[in-house]
C-alpha cells in the first residue's frame, strides 16, 4: 500500500478499533487460477503477550479453504470511512482556482499465514464471538444459542473456519491532513452540511486528524 508518512496511523487501539467497527474484509489470497478474493466477516481476537489473530468462516462449498497457498501470506482489507472530497469545498479555491477533486478513507491492511479450522467446535465458537460483537447494540441481543440446536448443528457442518495469524497491520487514514488548516475547516463544515451519516463520518476523522499541531482543527 502506498503511505505516506503524513497518512500512517500506527496506533494499535485505532487499528483494532477500525477492524471491530467494519469487519467484512476484502480476504485476497493466492489460489491455482493467481489472485482471488474473497469478501468475509472476521472477528479480531487480541490477548495480552499472543499475537494478533483474525477468525472468521466461509462455506465448504468455497474453493478457498481447500486451494488457498498456506505458504503465501493473505491480505485482509478492512474498509472504514470513505467520502469524495469535491474542489468546491476547499477555502483556497477563490485563491486561483488550483483545487483538484480527491477521496478521503481510512483503511487498515493485515498480512499473515492463512489457517484452515475444519472444527465445528471452533466454528461456533467464531461465532458466538462474532455475533455477540454486533449484536452488543441491539436492546434484545440474538445469541447463536437461540436457534434450534439441530438447525445450527446442520449449518455449521456446511461451513469451514478460517483464522489469520498477523504478522503485518497498517493503516492509512487519508483525511485531508495534506491541507491548509484552512481548507481542513472548510472540508470539515462541507461534510458536516451533507447530513449523510457516511459524512459525518469522515468529517469526525477530518476534525480528529486535522491542525498543524496535531489532532483538532
Amino acid at each position: 500500500m502506498y503511505l505516506p508518512s503524513q497518512f500512517e496511523e500506527t496506533r494499535a487501539d485505532v487499528l483494532h478499533q477500525l477492524v471491530r467497527e467494519h469487519p467484512l474484509a476484502t480476504l485476497v489470497h493466492l489460489g491455482p487460477n493467481g489472485l482471488e478474493a474473497n469478501h468475509v466477516p472476521l472477528h479480531l481476537h487480541c490477548a495480552p503477550g499472543e499475537p494478533v489473530v483474525l477468525r472468521g468462516h466461509v462455506a465448504r462449498a468455497n474453493a478457498i479453504w481447500r486451494e488457498a497457498d498456506l505458504s503465501v501470506p493473505v491480505l485482509a482489507v478492512f474498509q472504514g470511512a470513505q467520502h469524495y472530497i469535491s474542489p468546491n469545498w476547499y477555502a483556497s479555491k477563490a485563491e486561483g482556482g488550483k483545487v483538484v477533486p480527491t477521496w478521503n478513507y481510512a483503511v487498515v491492511h493485515a498480512k499473515g499465514l492463512l489457517r484452515i479450522r475444519d472444527d465445528a467446535a471452533w466454528v461456533r465458537a467464531q461465532m458466538q464471538a462474532l455475533t455477540t460483537q454486533q449484536e452488543a447494540p441491539q436492546s434484545h441481543p440474538w445469541a447463536v444459542d437461540d436457534a434450534p440446536a439441530d438447525y445450527t448443528e446442520r449449518l455449521l457442518n456446511a461451513v469451514v473456519g478460517l483464522e489469520l495469524v498477523v504478522d503485518s497491520l497498517q493503516g492509512k487514514w487519508k483525511v485531508s491532513q495534506n491541507q491548509s488548516v484552512a481548507n481542513q475547516s472548510s472540508v470539515h463544515s462541507a461534510l458536516q452540511a451533507d447530513g449523510s451519516a457516511q459524512a459525518a463520518d469522515m468529517a469526525a476523522l477530518v476534525q480528529g486528524y486535522g491542525g498543524q499541531d496535531g489532532p483538532g482543527l
